[in-house]
């Protein structure tokens, strides 16, 4: 939620408005959608190329040890889905409509603030490493945060202006004035504080003439918040002559701001005050209207989630979830953040929305690759439950199948439908799903993304996942992959196993000098990338495809409770390396010459390599220049090869035979077995 003008207006008095702190010793409930957009959008992070999440999680990581050091103990409230109303619908296609503008402002050279896609899954898994808690609540969190928030008497830190409305014991702290960077010490201790600012509720109704506290949920209403917009308000604002009072230093932002709390500060509770809005309006609204205002009202009333009983006894029990007679598991792997919001759109609105990333806006979107993966999490979540059965979603078709999907086409949205995949019966139970055996979990995972396990055996289970993903996205015909950008993609995905070398303190020896050499090799590309470097595209737009691929081959392995391990993202792709690594490989650069200093890095890269190498159509290795004339040649063998399966077939070992470990092929051996092609 949110109310337009309202936290630049009380920021403009923040001498009236707010009280200074030292924040230490105490607990504090912490608005997770906001800090993540927060820290990625205010820490200097390269947004262009997908995501260096790696910067990312050591913000965050810094972000929590500052509140460590000053004894504040973090309790982290996070977004669900969307409410089972839909009421923010029209709120979530304007921002989605706003995300492709900046996302493409960004695509070619410009400002603009878009979060990388994986960004909530790299939070949530730096939140457990340091074992901060945190719970995701089934739809929005606000009023859960405020009620958790007055039972443990402390503050809470958001940058969302309905914290300004909701009636706060201990205050709340604006993320914008919470200097977590400049840890302080009290004079004469060893104590550190954080310096912030509160905000005071009873410092702005005493502004507004002592104006009644229960007065402000209808100000935000009449000022237009995420879940009302209503055409007929404006009737009324422009009716009505709202008091300016003292002019705001900002203009007319701020108007309808002042106007509203002067106005509504001359009535003594709010049923005074709506009846004199209703007076405005034509006699056949009026009961309309009222009904939905006062609906809209409750919204800044206490919860009835109780989430400090999660925090202590690990049970979340929210009314709205319980109605909808979900299983059992699937609530407490939702609270627990190991199912994603998009499960719990897709299975009470069947509606999910597919976000647009940094990507080529003249292209289909990059989600388009990973539809068959969300086609086989629809058919797992089919029959979720009878109550859900009964319900009709007006955006679908009388089709049992159905699902609509929010996504980007060219610079705007559209709702499209898209049919689930009929499983069989033993997956299509979702109560029982977490009884099937690992064995058929991780056959239907596989299957999905068209990979065999045996192709896998060499892969550390850290990266079985995504080389798993990986295959899939190289088969698939929308992604457009050249040999260079595998490359890059594998080469990122060292920077994990690096990253634990030199950090481990069992390490001391030759191999750690030479992963550390490799390591701040990879550091340099990365921070060579950065300024100013123009935004290719194409491989942008490769590279979100690849995203997507991961988020939806996440997604279903947490459904299918994990059959494969799931992967640190922290350190599995950094745009900024990936782009950097891309220019290099075309330009200086050989994997062989990059992975010299590291015989432990390089033959792990050889694994992933060949691993993935036997899914990707023969095109794939040709140079340059080769791949342009032989293209017609080539269209009947790549698109039957594109069909096989890993070592399937001797064809596969033919192919590669001749290939260096690096996939560097022999031209000729490749076009010998294209003209075999031909003739067959």
């Amino acid at each position: 939620m949110g109310i337009r003008g309202l936290l630049s207006f009380v920021e403009d008095h923040s001498n009236e408005f707010f009280t200074d702190l030292k924040l230490r010793d105490t607990k504090i409930v912490i608005d997770g959608y906001a800090l993540f957009h927060r820290l990625c959008f205010n820490s200097n992070l390269e947004l262009r190329y997908g995501g260096d999440y790696d910067s990312f999680a050591d913000v965050a990581q810094k972000f929590f040890e500052s509140l460590f050091a000053c004894n504040i103990c973090p309790y982290v409230v996070l977004d669900g889905g969307c409410d089972i109303s839909d009421k923010k619908l029209k709120t979530l296609k304007d921002r989605a409509r706003e995300k492709i503008q900046m996302a493409h402002s960004l695509s070619v050279g410009g400002g603009g603030y878009v979060c990388p896609l994986l960004i909530r899954e790299v939070f949530i898994q730096v939140l457990v490493k340091l074992q901060v808690c945190f719970v995701q609540c089934f739809s929005e969190a606000d009023r859960d945060i405020m009620t958790l928030a007055n039972h443990w008497n402390c503050p809470v830190l958001s940058s969302d202006s309905d914290f300004c409305i909701f009636d706060l014991k201990t205050g709340f702290c604006p993320l914008n004035s919470f200097q977590w960077r400049n840890v302080n010490t009290i004079k004469g201790t060893q104590d550190c504080y954080i310096p912030a600012k509160c905000f005071s509720l009873d410092a702005l109704c005493h502004h507004f003439s002592n104006m009644n506290k229960a007065l402000l949920p209808l100000f935000a209403v009449l000022c237009g918040n995420d879940h009302i917009n209503l055409p007929i308000i404006e009737t009324f604002l422009s009716k009505v002559r709202l008091p300016l009072g003292a002019t705001s230093s900002k203009g007319r932002r701020h108007h309808r701001v002042l106007g509203l709390l002067n106005w509504l500060s001359h009535f003594a509770d709010p049923t005074e005050a709506l009846d004199n809005v209703l007076k405005y309006l034509p006699k056949k609204d009026r009961e309309n209207v009222k009904e939905i205002l006062c609906c809209s009202m409750e919204e800044y009333q206490q919860s009835q989630v109780k989430l400090q009983d999660f925090f202590q006894y690990g049970t979340y029990a929210c009314p709205a979830a319980l109605n909808l007679d979900l299983p059992e598991w699937v609530l407490v792997a939702l609270a627990k953040g190991q199912l994603s919001p998009f499960i719990s759109d897709a299975l009470v609105l069947r509606r999910t929305i597919l976000h647009t990333q940094v990507e080529n806006m003249q292209q289909p979107n990059a989600h388009r690759v990973s539809l068959p993966i969300r086609q086989i999490i629809y058919g797992l979540l089919l029959n979720a439950s009878p109550h859900l059965e009964n319900m009709s979603w007006d955006a679908l078709p009388s089709q049992p199948l159905a699902f609509s999907e929010m996504e980007r086409i060219n610079k705007n949205i559209k709702t499209s439908i898209v049919n689930a995949v009929e499983l069989p019966k033993d997956h299509s139970d979702l109560s029982k799903l977490t009884e099937l055996s690992l064995a058929k979990r991780q056959i239907l995972l596989l299957d999905t993304l068209k990979v065999k396990r045996t192709v896998l055996e060499s892969i550390p289970s850290s990266l079985k996942l995504p080389i798993s993903v990986s295959c899939y996205w190289l088969q698939h015909t929308e992604s457009k992959a050249k040999l260079h950008h595998l490359q890059a993609l594998l080469l990122g995905m060292l920077m994990g196993p690096l990253h634990a070398i030199i950090t481990s303190p069992d390490k001391e020896d030759l191999r750690e000098d030479g992963a550390r050499m490799l390591y701040e090799e990879f550091q340099r590309v990365k921070e060579q990338t950065r300024p100013g470097t123009r935004l290719d595209l194409d491989t942008a737009h490769i590279f979100c495809q690849w995203q997507c691929c991961l988020q939806m081959g996440m997604y279903l392995n947490q459904l299918l409770s994990t059959p494969l391990p799931e992967p640190d993202l922290t350190r599995l792709y950094s745009g900024s390396l990936v782009h950097g690594l891309c220019q290099q490989l075309l330009t200086s650069a050989s994997v062989e010459s990059l992975l010299s200093t590291c015989p432990k890095a390089k033959q792990l890269y050889e694994h992933l390599f060949n691993a993935t190498r036997s899914y990707a159509p023969a095109e794939l290795f040709l140079p340059k220049g080769k791949s342009n004339s032989k293209k017609r040649r080539q269209k009947k063998h790549s698109t039957s090869w594109s069909k096989n399966r890993v070592g399937t077939t001797s064809d596969t070992r033919c192919l590669y035979e001749g290939s260096n470990r690096f996939g560097l092929l022999m031209v000729e051996n490749l076009e010998e077995q294209t003209e075999v092609s031909e003739l067959e």
